[in-house]
């Protein structure tokens, strides 16, 4: 499983720096715009400089509407910033129709400049609130429209959770209409560590955090801390050491 980290600046992205070892993704947003508040060209520019050169750097374009074009657009300025993941929030699609349409539109910007980039169909486990579309959507928008991930989010940032509103089995068939389609499945929304068991048992390729490792686990008021990644990161390889462990135990049962 990879962990993502989401700084909301070039402070916060030097903080990430110095816990690189400990995480794989940086993701470049604004959280005083959104769950997937897209932050400025020039700040992508400043954080992909100060990352390691190892490390991919993602990018949010925002909670985006239904406006195929204008997201295109926002896509194709992210990558042409240094952003090399490109997470596009479809807050404003109600249909499955509307969501391929926009992530259509992206998957060409993007990758017409830059092949190697890797486009990520967001939607949200609170999908019920803001009437967008169905979460389980999730993977066959991002098969259709040639991206390379699904990912789920909280749109409200109001202290619920991923699993508050979607419970493990739920997200369990969303990686697994992820996996069926070869795309890879990132689960986000407050995780905390206790999360991690879950998360890793059901297969999840990318989790997502920012609040469980800030100040006081909180995303807006506090910061990054590379202590608390360094031990976030430490969580997740434990949950991956038993998961492995324990399928190795059942394996050997199974044949015996």
């Amino acid at each position: 499983m990879l962990l993502l980290i989401s700084p909301d600046g070039l402070d916060e992205a030097l903080d990430c720096v110095k816990a690189a070892e400990h995480l794989d993704i940086v993701d470049v947003k604004r959280p005083a715009e959104g769950s997937l508040g897209a932050n400025f060209p020039w700040v992508i520019r400043e954080i992909r400089a100060a990352v390691p050169a190892d490390k991919p750097v993602s990018a949010t374009v925002g909670d985006v509407p239904y406006k195929p074009g204008t997201v295109a657009q926002a896509a194709l300025g992210a990558v042409v910033s240094g952003a090399t993941y490109i997470k596009v929030g479809l807050y404003g699609c109600t249909t499955t129709e509307q969501a391929t349409e926009v992530m259509r539109g992206v998957v060409r910007a993007v990758k017409d400049y830059r092949p190697d980039a890797f486009v990520v169909a967001s939607g949200y486990a609170d999908a019920h609130r803001i009437g967008c579309v169905n979460p389980l959507s999730l993977p066959d928008i991002a098969r259709r429209s040639g991206s390379d991930a699904a990912m789920l989010d909280t749109a409200i940032k109001d202290g619920t959770r991923l699993f508050d509103h979607l419970p493990p089995d739920v997200c369990a068939r969303f990686v697994k209409l992820a996996h069926e389609a070869d795309l890879l499945a990132a689960l986000a929304g407050s995780v905390k560590v206790g999360d991690l068991g879950v998360l890793t048992g059901i297969g999840t390729d990318i989790v997502g955090v920012r609040g469980a490792v800030c100040e006081g686990g909180d995303r807006d008021t506090g910061r990054i801390r590379p202590e608390l990644v360094a031990a976030f990161r430490a969580e997740m390889d434990r949950h991956a050491r038993d998961h492995a462990g324990t399928a190795a135990t059942t394996a050997a049962i199974a044949a015996s």
